[in-house]
């Protein structure tokens, strides 16, 4: 459903655009209805449609929560997650408590990642990406990947 990266701008009450390519797609299939959290690994913000959440977070709620890790991320995940719904010009407003935590100010990335789309700071996001693309280690190719063509 969605790929692609966006260089996209945050305004002064923290609204943001969504590119039109996905807006379309988001009306038909949510009716602009999403569920923003953050990324309990990552420090950027994920962005689902509706129906996409809820298989989430029947799935993340349904976890046994007397594991420590498990909790984490139920607490983090869920305790984040915030409704949404795009606004007549096709933007979200997102609250302070996501924006801070995803060091979200002017400049942002979004990213497709086939269900949900991915927001991060530009800043953020040169980081983390320059740092995969020099990191040796990441060459260790897990086996999940080793069948797969590209």
């Amino acid at each position: 459903m969605f790929r692609g990266v966006n260089n996209i701008n945050l305004d002064a009450k923290g609204r943001l655009a969504i590119p039109t390519r996905y807006r379309e797609l988001l009306t038909q299939h949510c009716e602009g209805e999403m569920v923003v959290t953050i990324d309990t690994e990552e420090q950027c913000l994920l962005i689902y449609p509706l129906p996409q959440w809820n298989d989430i977070q029947r799935e993340v709620s349904a976890l046994p929560s007397y594991n420590p890790a498990t909790r984490r991320i139920q607490r983090l995940l869920i305790g984040y997650a915030t409704d949404i719904a795009l606004d007549s010009s096709g933007r979200l407003q997102l609250t302070q408590p996501l924006r801070d935590y995803a060091f979200l100010e002017k400049k942002c990335v979004m990213l497709g990642q086939g269900k949900k789309l991915e927001l991060w700071s530009e800043e953020q996001w040169t980081k983390r990406r320059d740092s995969w693309l020099n990191d040796e280690s990441s060459l260790d190719i897990p086996d999940e990947l080793k069948s797969l063509s590209l």
